[in-house]
């Protein structure tokens, strides 16, 4: 692969437009090259065939280092193109001027131009680059007033005793009632001099403090030695925090709402695992920052390098040497604050969230991408092989037979075709979330991360395709094998055998979904019911981003929902046994596709009102005012049907006495 495309492919997307412009850069380089030619100059591959001869030859020359010293001392001077100069701006910002020395020579305008461009690219490079590392010192210092707050919270929550003091029942000001204080200073009184990561201390409550304790009388002189470099992390800073632990379930959510406890800290194991949680995903996802920093600066060392060599290659000039290492010297090159920076949340990582363990840490920290397994691709290609070959034969079946224009076929598609078509729709469904996650892996976005899927757990598209091309197969060798059962004469006596085929497709799908098992992707079964179980208690639950997109997606699912509507009315109160039911003519059918086609706009409606208390936005309240709307349009719309269809049916009955087989209500007139 060449560098452009794989330059292209590493880009951070949020970051694409402050990377260097490497495909602009080369297009001018290529004028460059066509000028030359057009001129006569010799081309690259000449020149590079001319070097190789001169170096051939000059290993039979005769050597005197005298003679290479006198004439190597002015050549120096000759072989200098370019001089490099930084300008700093009134703003901060540093831009790089480039003094081409040849400007003179034949074509000199095309290379002043590149050299232009270049400055102009590395300027702005550089100043992202800058822009970038202050917000994550500024984040570093955050993360680190956090880590305290949560090294206190531990205390406090878990009663450490240490030198005989429970550290927890300690004023919370300083720690002035120890004696030990005079020698241990207060957290407030460290050394400035040292960033917040470094001095980050917390009291350990596993084996180490009781085995000092036990060990105390045997070896007083380590012991002492050891208390006198404990200095436990101040409590003061729970002053300024907030501990407010989201409720989990409906009832604790209208106790927080009648009691109206949201006030006052919460010093509970619960709050302490909640507050884990959260620093720990804060860690993962700064870490994961400051990589693509550090990304972002060696991709754009490397480009300049490679744009820089090509220049070389087609001017024949030595300007690369001098360039490069002004970008080494540059704060580009020269930095180490995020290595330095990625060294010590590594350190705190593994100290704080994963017991001292360097390997679990980093297993977190850096997660192995997951493997691109063969079986999966393989299943999928012949699942989707299979449907493509069913589909075929279906249609195939469909003309053969002549179905469409036999005497049964209005019967069929009024009862059998919305049992198959709630498949259908979930199949595309499917499909569409496949093509999502393709798009989202290829412009290299953190869906998983962004939906808040377990580490390591999330679908990709291949696995989405596996099982969307799995239930096709299914689905259409149920459809295949109706027909065949229905238009065969051996087997059309077994009618009820054969109307029964949907409602056990559906039930497997059902089983698959709820199973308990850990086969079929359980944590993302179990992901998607937590959702549609939120959905559905919407106001009494915490609106989270997979929850309101699950809802935003039902909202285009209603002609399923409405077809899982006629399984209950088809088998509960239908004749499937021939073929006929009642649910047109029922009015608590009629009731229930009224609601039907108004839950998941209702779902949206309160989940914008659970965000509007929250979050106190007005742009909840318009959210929430368009899908109110939206609920009277649609059930405005609901109604006008219902009240068609009745119109329809009572003239074709009054007028015809009978519906024949042309009547597209067969079987509900009487």
């Amino acid at each position: 692969m060449k560098f452009g495309k794989e330059f292209a492919a590493q880009m951070v997307q949020e970051w694409q437009e402050a990377y260097m412009n490497y495909s602009h850069l080369k297009t001018i380089l290529k004028d460059v090259l066509r000028f030359r030619k057009l001129r006569g100059a010799p081309s690259p591959e000449a020149a590079t065939s001319h070097g190789s001869l001169k170096k051939k030859a000059s290993l039979y020359r005769a050597f005197s280092g005298l003679a290479d010293r006198y004439r190597g001392s002015p050549r120096k001077s000759e072989d200098e193109v370019i001089l490099v100069s930084a300008v700093q701006e009134s703003g901060g910002d540093e831009h790089y001027q480039t003094l081409f020395l040849n400007a003179s020579d034949e074509g000199g305008d095309y290379e002043l131009v590149f050299f232009e461009s270049l400055d102009s690219e590395f300027s702005k490079v550089i100043n992202f680059y800058k822009k970038k590392v202050e917000e994550v010192m500024g984040e570093a210092d955050d993360l680190s007033k956090q880590m305290d707050a949560l090294i206190a919270l531990r205390i406090r929550v878990d009663n450490p005793v240490v030198g005989g003091y429970n550290i927890a029942n300690l004023p919370i000001h300083g720690f002035s009632s120890v004696s030990e204080s005079a020698v241990h200073p207060p957290i407030n009184s460290r050394n400035p001099g040292l960033s917040s990561m470094e001095v980050i201390q917390e009291v350990e409550m596993s084996a180490e403090a009781n085995s000092e304790d036990s060990n105390k009388g045997t070896n007083n002189e380590n012991y002492k030695k050891d208390m006198e470099t404990f200095r436990p992390a101040s409590l003061e800073v729970l002053d300024f925090v907030k501990i407010n632990v989201e409720p989990k379930t409906p009832v604790s959510t209208i106790k927080k709402v009648i009691l109206n406890s949201n006030t006052g800290l919460s010093y509970s194991k619960e709050g302490l695992r909640k507050a884990e949680e959260l620093m720990n995903q804060a860690f993962v996802e700064f870490y994961r920052k400051l990589r693509l920093l550090k990304s972002y600066c060696f991709l754009n060392q490397l480009a300049f390098s490679k744009i820089m060599k090509k220049y070389d290659k087609i001017t024949m000039r030595n300007a690369s040497k001098s360039y490069l290492n002004m970008v080494d010297n540059s704060y580009l090159g020269s930095s180490d604050e995020v290595t330095t920076l990625m060294e010590r949340v590594e350190a705190a990582f593994v100290k704080h969230f994963s017991n001292g363990s360097h390997r679990k840490g980093m297993n977190t920290l850096r997660p192995t991408p997951k493997k691109e397994r063969h079986r999966i691709t393989f299943s999928m290609g012949l699942f989707t092989g299979c449907s493509a070959a069913l589909l075929i034969a279906l249609v195939v079946i469909i003309h053969a037979r002549d179905i469409l224009n036999s005497v049964g076929a209005p019967q069929y598609m009024d009862n059998i075709f919305p049992l198959y078509s709630l498949f259908g729709f979930v199949v595309l469904h499917m499909l569409m979330y496949a093509a999502n996650i393709y798009f989202w892996k290829r412009y290299r976005i953190n869906y998983a991360f962004i939906f808040g899927f377990k580490q390591g757990t999330e679908l990709g598209y291949r696995e989405v395709l596996l099982l969307a091309s799995g239930l096709s197969v299914f689905a259409l060798g149920c459809v295949i094998s109706n027909l065949d059962m229905e238009m065969d004469p051996r087997t059309k006596s077994f009618e009820a055998i054969t109307e029964l085929i949907p409602l056990a497709l559906l039930t497997l799908l059902l089983v698959i979904v709820f199973c308990p098992f850990n086969i079929i992707y359980r944590s993302s079964r179990f992901f998607l019911i937590q959702c549609a179980f939120h959905c559905v208690f919407a106001p009494l639950y915490k609106v989270t981003l997979p929850d309101f997109v699950l809802a935003d997606q039902l909202t285009s699912q209603v002609q399923a929902l409405r077809n899982l509507e006629f399984y209950i009315c088809y088998y509960g109160w239908g004749d499937f046994t021939t073929r006929t039911n009642t649910c047109s003519g029922s009015r608590v059918f009629e009731s229930f596709y009224f609601v039907v086609a108004m839950i998941p706009y209702w779902f949206r409606f309160l989940q914008c009102l659970r965000r509007l208390f929250e979050e106190k936005d007005s742009g909840e309240a318009y959210n929430g005012l368009k899908y109110f709307l939206i609920i009277i349009a649609v059930a405005a719309r609901t109604a006008y049907e219902l009240r068609m269809g009745m119109g329809f049916e009572d003239i074709c009955c009054s007028h015809l006495r009978s519906c024949d087989d042309h009547g597209y209500l067969l079987g509900h007139c009487s």
